[in-house]
């Protein structure tokens, strides 16, 4: 049996990482338009559904609860730390915090902070001037504050998976690329046949392998705030 980690029922800690993180995220997004404000809700649902079972009541592993002990009934799952369901499933016996998800889960984390916080910074400037961000992020993708929120969620999905977040996962990436397609219509309309030219050549989400640095002028990178 794993040795028992921190109850559950703790829902001042759901309230102040819920908080930390989505501060934390409003300090790199900084959303601005009702668009920015929807995408940013969505992402704040997310974290909040998260952090409500990971400290809160875990509502996964009540539902799991026979499937899982019936397959590693060495596992104390009610334990704290046995919501680090990938470790646990593949028998990992020492603190999970170090396991290989966990980590894998920080990388993708940090890389989707990241781009949000770069690519606000040439978004802003973009804006400030009235032109088309095609710089840094940019140059290789048309939305990565997008794929930043992308990133963050897929790493706490690797880290801690639960049932809801699982579910909220492809609705709001569904949602993500919704916004993205109304923004891209937005920066038609603005920016025509530079916007044409840089779409042409700087895929949406996933960049090419080749190198495809852009310049020209407009407003948004990924054609708005996000």
């Amino acid at each position: 049996m794993t040795a028992p980690g921190t109850p559950y029922g703790l829902w001042l800690l759901v309230f102040i990482n819920s908080a930390v993180f989505i501060l934390f995220a409003f300090s790199f997004f900084k959303p601005q338009t009702s668009r920015d404000w929807r995408s940013f809700g969505a992402f704040s649902a997310f974290i909040v559904a998260l952090f409500a079972e990971m400290y809160g009541f875990p509502l996964t592993i009540f539902f799991l609860s026979g499937w899982l002990q019936a397959n590693w009934p060495w596992v104390d799952w009610f334990a704290h730390d046995s919501g680090h369901l990938p470790e646990m499933i593949q028998g990992w016996r020492s603190n999970p915090h170090f396991g290989p998800f966990h980590f894998l889960g920080i990388a993708l984390i940090g890389v989707g902070f990241w781009l949000l916080s770069v690519a606000w910074h040439h978004l802003w400037t973009a804006q400030r001037q009235g032109h088309l961000a095609v710089t840094g992020p940019y140059a290789r993708i048309r939305h990565p504050q997008y794929v930043g929120f992308v990133f963050i969620m897929a790493g706490f999905l690797v880290q801690w998976p639960t049932l809801l977040t699982l579910a909220m996962f492809p609705v709001l990436v569904w949602m993500y690329a919704r916004l993205a397609r109304s923004e891209e219509a937005e920066s038609r309309a603005r920016f025509g046949k530079a916007w044409d030219s840089y779409a042409a050549r700087v895929p949406a989400f996933v960049p090419q392998l080749e190198s495809g640095a852009t310049t020209g002028n407009g407003r948004h990178g990924g054609a708005g705030g996000a």
